[in-house]
């Protein structure tokens, strides 16, 4: 036999030094054939054998495989299941023509890394800064990102966390609609031009961790309920049938993703996983797969002698995803919190629309800042029902907060961005970034925010089929048809919404628009400098006067106090005359704070 150049064994096909390993799972079929297509050649068929190193061959969780010789990377191939049709492979690292095109051989073991002494960022050091591959440059690819990484640095964020690049159809998409976990969009430059980017990012000191999803698949060009039971009828997400992680088979289904997500850290040495909306995993079996999945994504990075983080996106308000298994948790590092997002957005906007009803503003704010979510065990009108659990033990850095993402943006009829019609000359823009940045909770921005960016970001697909098209418009207007948005809904298939996303980083070189990034650099540079402002060892105190939140915090002889005017009305400064004025987004004097504006004083 020969030797794989990735001494693991894995699915989908695995280069050797004298031809290719393929392995799939397709428990139900009797007879498996990998189909190697060549242009201007006959296509070459070859049996696969039903086996699984010590199991019974014959049970579910065996698996197809056979070593092809003359067969490597960059050739294309497909499965045929039983003389039926040809199908691209469900762990295909590349789909060169597309979603329903063959799969192609890649070598993961081939570039050409330069980080070896790259070792990841801490929890503790995060700063988190959220893009979408397509719409952060004109060109939409990682190659043209590279280019945009410096101002990223200069700007003092750590870590780029990257929206899903799982194979999607078309070359428009959120990235939610991806139908091969292990592919990366060719469109974005595929696995190679990926490879590049993270190898730049570690060159400059950036992290990056990448968006993934788990809980479902979309809608066009998925084959992977053909091979077996992926998916389970016995539950349902909003965006299509629910990943089978309990059911029968699962143990199959289970490896398969995990797999995912480790070759995420090992073949690009990612630095973490967002998951996304790990609720819609349902799983009531005692060993959950968010927990298996997290424990084999940190054995893997201690390994390799590298810290790589594992985030969660969760409506649960369930502080066992980041507990510690000794306290009954599933050890994530980090959980986005939601709840700050409303209240802050309710205190900055004043909306109601939606879930934004069940939060009252600044005082919801301070609720978050001293128990972590809003929702601990109160009622909640969203829900009907009470929400959460307590967190207040929980450390404030495994909570992620933000002022937007790419939902809370997004999900509006037109994609308009908070505050999008009031420039950023508006101080509630400051505030937000002051309410974030200074916060003892790891901080997210959403590409553009830190310059007062334009352009929108709504939700865009590039379906193929033209039903899928209609469903996902009626959908869309469906979404909104019951609430009170205003306004025409944005064409989610129309090249111009996608084009009208684009980011146009050169509105930070002048006038407002440099005068708040300026600010947000500053902030983010304060953060890092005055370890009061984060370390969970800070005593701290959170008082509330009318809409002027005001947060002090102690670590050894060195304090702060944040004061943060959510309020229309000047306030007086409670702190007048005590320390060093370190930030102040509307300065006045000493005894009063503006409308809007966050100040912060340091004292020894």
């Amino acid at each position: 036999m020969s030797r794989s150049l990735d001494p693991t064994p894995r699915l989908g096909a695995t280069p050797m030094e004298e031809g290719t390993r393929f392995e799939v799972w397709a428990p139900g079929a009797h007879r498996v054939e990998v189909v190697i297509e060549r242009e201007g050649r006959d296509d070459r068929a070859v049996d696969l054998e039903h086996r699984t190193s010590g199991e019974d061959p014959t049970s579910a969780a065996a698996t197809w495989i056979v070593e092809v010789d003359g067969v490597g990377a960059g050739d294309r191939y497909r499965y045929r299941l039983d003389g039926g049709d040809s199908l691209p492979d469900p762990a295909s690292r590349s789909q060169p023509d597309g979603v329903h095109g063959p799969s192609e051989v890649v070598d993961t073991t081939g570039f050409a890394w330069t980080d070896d002494d790259w070792t990841g960022v801490a929890l503790a050091d995060t700063v988190l800064y959220e893009l979408h591959v397509g719409t952060f440059t004109p060109e939409g690819t990682f190659e043209s990102a590279i280019g945009q990484l410096d101002r990223l640095v200069a700007l003092g964020v750590t870590t780029l966390e990257i929206m899903p690049v799982a194979a999607f159809p078309g070359e428009r998409n959120w990235g939610y609609d991806g139908v091969f976990p292990f592919a990366t969009q060719v469109s974005y430059g595929g696995p190679d031009g990926l490879a590049r980017l993270v190898d730049a990012a570690h060159g400059r000191g950036l992290a990056v961790i990448l968006d993934v999803v788990y809980n479902h698949l979309g809608p066009e060009g998925n084959v992977l309920p053909r091979y077996g039971p992926y998916l389970t009828d016995e539950y349902s997400t909003p965006w299509g049938g629910a990943v089978n992680v309990s059911g029968r088979h699962s143990d199959s289904v289970r490896r398969y993703f995990i797999e995912n997500a480790v070759g995420w850290i090992t073949d690009f040495h990612l630095d973490g996983l967002r998951l996304d909306a790990v609720h819609a995993i349902v799983d009531p079996t005692a060993s959950p797969f968010v927990e298996e999945l997290t424990r084999a994504v940190h054995s893997a990075a201690d390994d390799l002698g590298r810290t790589v983080l594992i985030t969660v996106e969760s409506s649960s308000n369930d502080p066992r995803l980041v507990r510690s298994a000794a306290d009954g948790g599933w050890e994530c590092d980090a959980a986005w919190n939601d709840d700050y997002h409303h209240a802050l957005r309710v205190a900055l906007t004043g909306e109601q629309h939606e879930y934004y009803v069940a939060y009252s503003g600044s005082a919801d704010i301070a609720e978050a800042w001293a128990e972590r979510f809003v929702y601990h065990g109160r009622h909640s009108v969203t829900f009907g029902r009470r929400h959460g659990a307590p967190a207040n033990d929980v450390d404030h850095r495994r909570f992620v907060v933000f002022a937007q993402n790419h939902d809370h943006v997004g999900n509006t009829p037109r994609g308009e961005r908070m505050l999008h019609g009031a420039g950023p000359a508006d101080p509630r823009l400051r505030l937000a970034a002051a309410a974030t940045l200074l916060s003892p909770f790891t901080p997210l921005l959403f590409m553009g925010e830190e310059y007062g960016e334009r352009a929108p970001f709504p939700y865009f697909i590039d379906h193929g089929d033209p039903a899928i098209v209609e469903m996902v418009r009626a959908g869309r207007r469906e979404e909104f048809s019951g609430t009170d948005w205003s306004g025409e809904v944005a064409d989610p298939a129309s090249p111009d919404t996608y084009a009208a996303a684009v980011l146009d980083p050169s509105l930070a070189d002048a006038g407002a628009h440099r005068e708040l990034l300026a600010w947000y650099t500053e902030l983010i540079a304060l953060r890092r400098t005055h370890p009061v402002l984060t370390d969970p060892a800070a005593d701290h105190d959170v008082r509330l006067d009318g809409d002027l939140l005001q947060i002090e915090r102690r670590l050894g002889d060195t304090s702060s106090v944040l004061l943060l005017n959510f309020g229309g009305q000047e306030a007086a400064d409670p702190t007048s005359g005590g320390g060093t004025i370190a930030a102040d987004s509307a300065r006045e004097d000493d005894a009063t704070i503006a409308p809007w504006a966050a100040r912060l004083r340091l004292r020894r």
